[in-house]
C-alpha cells in the first residue's frame, strides 16, 4: 500500500510517520527544500514512542520517499492526505492536482481543521476532510466528513494504521473537536487578558484536573458520574441552570491585538521556554505513551483503540524452528541509568513470551477464568547482550519438557540476529480454587504434547537443566 503526503509540515510529517510506522510505502510532495529534515525529525520522535504502545512490534517500516514534483508523488497512491496551509485559495490550487494525478480509487484526505467538504470541492474535486490531532503518530482520533461510501472506506483503512475514525453525521464549521477546543481557548484568552489567571495556571487547571477526566472518560460520561446514583437527570437538573449564569465569555472574542500576543507570548516563554521545541515534544509523547498504555489496561478510549489495533497485527511465525511468541521494541521507560535495559524487563519479556505460549496451548484468559493455569516456580536468567532503548526484540520458545503438570520453557530474547538473553522457566498447573498443583486439562495436555514432540529432535539449550525443575 502506498500513501501519499502532499504538505510536510508537522501534521504532515505525523501521517507520514503514522502510514509508514505501519507498513505502508510513503512519498512526501513539498517543494521547501527543509521538507526531509522537518520530516525526519518528526519520524525520529515517531520511531521511539508509536511503537512504545504495542506488546508487540508493529511491521517492518514501508519505503519513504521525498518528491518536489506532485504528481510523481501522488502517481499509484492508495491514500493521498493534503496536509497545506489552511488557506482555501491554496487548497483549491492544490486539490484539483491530486485529483488529476492520483488514480480513481484513491482516497483523498484533507486535513483540514476548519473547512467543510463541500467548500473544499467547490473546484471539483472528492476530497472528504479526514482531520487528525497532533501528534498524527500517537493520537487515534481522525475526524471523516464527506461522501459516505468514500468515508467508510476510509475509515476501514483508518482501523488498520491504528486510527480511529469518527464520521461527523453531517458537515459543519470545525467538525466537533475543534468547535470544543475553540470554546476552551476563547474562555482562556479572556482569563488572560483580564488578569484572572496565567497561561501556566490554565494549564494546571486542566491537566491537574478535567484533562486527566477527559482522558478516559470524555465529557458526557463524566458529567453522567457527578449526578451520582440519580445519573444525567440529576446533574443535569442540578447544574443545567448555571448555564445561563453570566460565568462565560464564550459568545464574546478578546480583540487579537499586539498586546495581548506580547501578554500570551511572554507568560508562554515564562513557562515553557526553558525547553526546546524538540524537548517538549518528546515531554508530549512520553506522556501521551504512557496514559494511553494505562488506559489499556481497562480498554478505555485510547487504550481500546490500540489493543484492537495489534490483535489484528499479524503473528510472527516462525524462527530457527521455533515459534516467535513476542516481537517488540524496547521502550525507554525499560532503560536503566547505565542507558540499557533494565535486568526486570528481561523478566518481564519472558513473561510475555510465557504467556503467549500457553494462549497457544490452551491455557488462555478463558481457562484460567474457569480455574485452572501454569504458574511460574522457577526462573533462571543469562544476560548475554545489552539492549537498548529502540531496539527491536524476537522471542523464540523451546517446550524442554511437558508431562504432567510440570511445563519446562526456554526461551531467547534476540535483539536482531544477536543473542541478548536466555530465560530457562519451570511452571507447574495449579488449580485456583485449592492452590494445588493439578494436571492440566485434557485439550491443554494434548496440545502440549504436540508441541515437546515438535521440540524432542532440538538438542537441549547449553546449560538448561542444572537446577530449574530439580526440586521435588
Amino acid at each position: 500500500m502506498k500513501a501519499a503526503i502532499v504538505g510536510g509540515g508537522v501534521i504532515g510529517g505525523g501521517w507520514a510517520a503514522r502510514f509508514l510506522l505501519n507498513g505502508w510505502d510513503v512519498a512526501v510532495a513539498d517543494p521547501d527544500p527543509q521538507a526531509e529534515r522537518k520530516i525526519t525529525a518528526v519520524l525520529d520522535n515517531a520511531r521511539r514512542a508509536l511503537p512504545a504502545l504495542y506488546d508487540r512490534a508493529l511491521p517492518p517500516e514501508g519505503r519513504l520517499t521525498f518528491h518536489a514534483d506532485l504528481a510523481t508523488a501522488v502517481a499509484g497512491a492508495d491514500w493521498v492526505q493534503e496536509s497545506v496551509p489552511e488557506v482555501l485559495e491554496v487548497k483549491h490550487r492544490i486539490l484539483p492536482m491530486i485529483a488529476e494525478a492520483a488514480g480513481p480509487n484513491a482516497i483523498i484526505g484533507s486535513s483540514t481543521s476548519g473547512f467543510k467538504p463541500s467548500e473544499l470541492n467547490a473546484v471539483g474535486t472528492g476530497a472528504i476532510v479526514a482531520h487528525p490531532f497532533n501528534p498524527v503518530y500517537l493520537l487515534p482520533l481522525v475526524e471523516l466528513v464527506g461522501d459516505a461510501d468514500t468515508c467508510a472506506r476510509a475509515a476501514d483503512i483508518l482501523r488498520g494504521i491504528g486510527m480511529y475514525p469518527l464520521t461527523v453525521r453531517q458537515e459543519i464549521d470545525a467538525h466537533i473537536a475543534d468547535r470544543l477546543l475553540e470554546a476552551v481557548w476563547r474562555e482562556a484568552l479572556w482569563l488572560v487578558k483580564d488578569g484572572i489567571a496565567t497561561t501556566a495556571e490554565i494549564d494546571e487547571a486542566i491537566r491537574m484536573g478535567f484533562g486527566i477526566r477527559w482522558a478516559q472518560m470524555g465529557l458526557f460520561e463524566t458529567y453522567r458520574i457527578a449526578g451520582g446514583e440519580a445519573g444525567m437527570a440529576h446533574f443535569m437538573a442540578q447544574f443545567g441552570p448555571a448555564l445561563s449564569w453570566p460565568w462565560t465569555k464564550l459568545m464574546d472574542v478578546p480583540e487579537f491585538n499586539d498586546d495581548l500576543v506580547d501578554l500570551i507570548a511572554t507568560q508562554s516563554d515564562a513557562q515553557s521556554g526553558h525547553l526546546s521545541i524538540r524537548e517538549l515534544e518528546r515531554l508530549r509523547d512520553d506522556n501521551v505513551v504512557a496514559m494511553i498504555r494505562a488506559l489499556r489496561r481497562t480498554g478505555s478510549g485510547a487504550g481500546g483503540v490500540v489493543t484492537a489495533h495489534e490483535a489484528a497485527l499479524p503473528d510472527a511465525g516462525e524462527r530457527d524452528g521455533l515459534p516467535v511468541t513476542v516481537t517488540r521494541q524496547v521502550p525507554s521507560s525499560w532503560t536503566d541509568y547505565n542507558g540499557h535495559m533494565n535486568e526486570t524487563h528481561y523478566l518481564e519479556t519472558s513473561s510475555l513470551a510465557t504467556d503467549r505460549f500457553m494462549q497457544m496451548i490452551g491455557a488462555d484468559a478463558d481457562y484460567i477464568a474457569s480455574g485452572r493455569s501454569y504458574f511460574t516456580v522457577e526462573s533462571h536468567v543469562c544476560h548475554l547482550n545489552e539492549v537498548h532503548a529502540g531496539d527491536r526484540l524476537t522471542v523464540t520458545t523451546q517446550v524442554l519438557a511437558g508431562a504432567g503438570k510440570r511445563l519446562h520453557l526456554f526461551n531467547r530474547i534476540w535483539r536482531d540476529d544477536v543473542l541478548a538473553a536466555t530465560v530457562e522457566t519451570m511452571l507447574l498447573h495449579t488449580d485456583l480454587s485449592t492452590r494445588r498443583t493439578s494436571d492440566p486439562d485434557p485439550a491443554v495436555a494434548a496440545r502440549l504434547s504436540d508441541w515437546v514432540a515438535r521440540h524432542a529432535a532440538m538438542p537441549a539449550p547449553k546449560g538448561a537443566g542444572r537446577s530449574v525443575g530439580q526440586r521435588p
